[in-house]
């Protein structure tokens, strides 16, 4: 089984729900030198052999520039050999962080807050794990409840 980190982008968002409006941290470009490509339902280590025959984009929703250039295979492959993967995962990881935090921001806008969480919640969460104890205190401290 392989481990997928999820807690930063859900630390964001319980972060905004707590408040907190202002962030400054460099992990999706240094998380992107170790090849771990940020997504919404965790991450992917994209050195890992199960990614040197995956011919899709690292995430098929992202309109990156990675994304749209790149399969998970290549970027694998260019892993051996080249620093450009390091390259290619940053940008990919900063866009996914604008795109995030973009999406934060309208579902403030819009007054639908709540339901953006409990939403993002679900996807990060898919594969059935537990969401963490934390976050489902913190956010209940704000009134916005997990299923």
């Amino acid at each position: 089984m392989m481990f997928v980190r999820r807690s930063y982008a859900v630390d964001l968002v319980v972060c905004v729900a707590l408040g907190c409006d202002m962030f400054d941290c460099v992990f999706p470009t240094r998380t992107a030198r170790f090849g771990s490509a940020l997504v919404p339902w965790g991450s992917l280590q994209i050195k890992q052999k199960q990614y040197a025959k995956d011919f899709q984009p690292i995430d098929p929703e992202c309109e990156c520039p990675t994304c749209k250039r790149h399969s998970r295979a290549y970027l694998h492959a260019l892993f051996k050999s080249d620093t450009a993967a390091m390259h290619h995962i940053t940008i990919h990881n900063i866009s996914y962080q604008l795109t995030l935090m973009r999406s934060v921001r309208q579902s403030i806008i819009e007054q639908r807050f709540p339901e953006f969480v409990q939403n993002f919640m679900r996807r990060m969460f898919s594969s059935g794990e537990t969401y963490p104890g934390w976050a489902v205190d913190a956010l209940a401290s704000v009134n916005i409840t997990l299923e």
